[in-house]
């Protein structure tokens, strides 16, 4: 079970860091253009915000673990991950991106396998 978490956990970390990161740092357009339809339902601070939401999740996601400072923060940084994905999904099917859509599935059932595994 350590094994499946801590897999888990470095996967959504790596899918969060890179998208935190080019969601903060890139233009709207440019992220409309690279394939990040999502952000067109929001407005540009909610994304930023988000962005840097999603980087500090990616740090909750592992830190804790390797330090054993804070590990209660590793379940709710994937809580709130959990909750992104929930928004992102409704965003995507609001355009219509059923493979997004099921992307963000997969990203939230990773996140739930993380607390519940942190939880039992």
């Amino acid at each position: 079970m350590n094994v499946a978490l801590w897999t888990a956990q470095l996967v959504l970390a790596a899918v969060f860091a890179m998208s935190g990161a080019a969601i903060i740092t890139m233009s709207r357009e440019r992220l409309l253009a690279t394939g990040q339809t999502g952000v067109a339902m929001f407005t540009t601070p909610v994304v930023r915000v988000t962005a840097a939401m999603e980087l500090l999740a990616a740090v909750g996601l592992v830190a804790p673990g390797l330090t054993g400072i804070g590990t209660v923060l590793t379940p709710l940084a994937a809580a709130g991950l959990c909750a992104v994905m929930v928004g992102a999904a409704w965003a995507h099917a609001r355009l219509g991106e059923p493979l997004s859509v099921a992307v963000n599935v997969v990203l939230f059932t990773l996140a739930a396998f993380v607390i519940l595994g942190h939880l039992s």
